[in-house]
């Protein structure tokens, strides 16, 4: 740090500030530091520094399965709202379902000496489970606060979208009914229909996954001859296994069905036929977990979009 000082002309103080995001440091004199740290080569010790500072400046993160795409992308928005705030993450993957694998992704981030804790994608029992850890550090889920109010608005906008169509026989196919994110979603749906005043279809419920969106297209078929004209499905990926699935039973979506998904994921506008989905504001959910277990003001976070495409089509 001396040597950086000393190449910047400013003081050793003054190139901490820069490195610890001081917001009192003129720009000028902020790039002046910077580019003495990049001519020289410097790099923060952030272990030595978290020896005086007791921070590591390090979130952790709780995953449980990065291969589904909100997961994926909850971890890519995490890292760069982390970063946007001077922050690193550092992730540890459990099975949510299970309270011994949550507890030791726990310990696993406590022993890095992580400032705090954001969990994605939880289970009703992962919390209890963090409680049972005694982590000791500020922990928060992703989807949570007004974060689960915007999936349940985006529930609600996929079933009022279906309303609105002219369907009044609409059935779920739900996430696991442990899942947060599939609760909140429900619930938005429910809502929907009971102020329009229908009578709620059936609900089934996969594991996200497109393989159970395909297993229970058989019994989604058999709804649809007793009268269902229209599903909402918990995410996109379900959604694509879901029309699949009918297709190979000779129902056609949109024409037999309408098919809403969630998500919007990259791949939505391609399925065959082009998916009708809920899009959410990942980045600022994202903001908002970095920002609260930081003690921060909480950014606001934007309202869902409903995508429509070529899956839904009136009754």
């Amino acid at each position: 740090m001396r040597e950086v000082a000393r190449a910047a002309g400013v003081s050793t103080q003054t190139v901490s500030r820069v490195i610890n995001d001081h917001p009192n440091i003129r720009p000028e004199t902020r790039a002046r530091v910077l580019d003495a740290m990049a001519s020289l080569g410097y790099r923060v010790n952030n272990a030595a520094r978290a020896l005086g500072t007791r921070t590591t400046r390090t979130l952790g993160v709780i995953a449980s399965d990065a291969t589904l795409y909100g997961p994926s992308v909850g971890i890519a928005a995490l890292e760069t709202a982390a970063r946007e705030s001077g922050r690193w993450i550092a992730t540890a993957y459990a099975d949510a379902a299970s309270e011994a694998s949550v507890i030791a992704a726990a310990d696993r981030l406590l022993a890095q000496g992580v400032d705090g804790i954001i969990v994605l994608a939880p289970h009703v029992a992962t919390f209890a489970a963090l409680e049972n850890s005694r982590a000791g550090i500020p922990v928060e889920a992703l989807h949570a606060g007004v974060g689960a109010d915007r999936q349940r608005e985006g529930g609600a906008l996929a079933a009022e979208h279906l309303i609105a169509l002219g369907h009044g026989r609409i059935a779920r196919l739900s996430g696991p009914n442990d899942w947060l994110e599939a609760i909140a979603r429900d619930e938005g749906v429910s809502t929907a229909i009971s102020a329009a005043e229908l009578v709620p279809g059936p609900v089934w419920r996969g594991d996200w996954s497109a393989a159970s969106g395909d297993a229970i297209a058989p019994a989604v078929a058999d709804a649809i001859r007793s009268g269902i004209t229209a599903v909402v499905v918990a995410n996109d990926q379900m959604a694509l296994g879901l029309v699949a699935g009918l297709r190979e039973r000779a129902l056609a979506v949109p024409h037999d069905v309408s098919v809403v998904g969630f998500d919007d994921n990259p791949d939505a506008a391609f399925y065959a036929p082009s998916l009708t989905t809920v899009r959410l504001d990942f980045a600022g959910e994202a903001r908002r977990a970095v920002a609260a277990v930081l003690g921060a003001d909480e950014p606001i976070v934007d309202a869902p979009e409903l995508v429509p495409r070529s899956s839904t089509a009136p009754r």
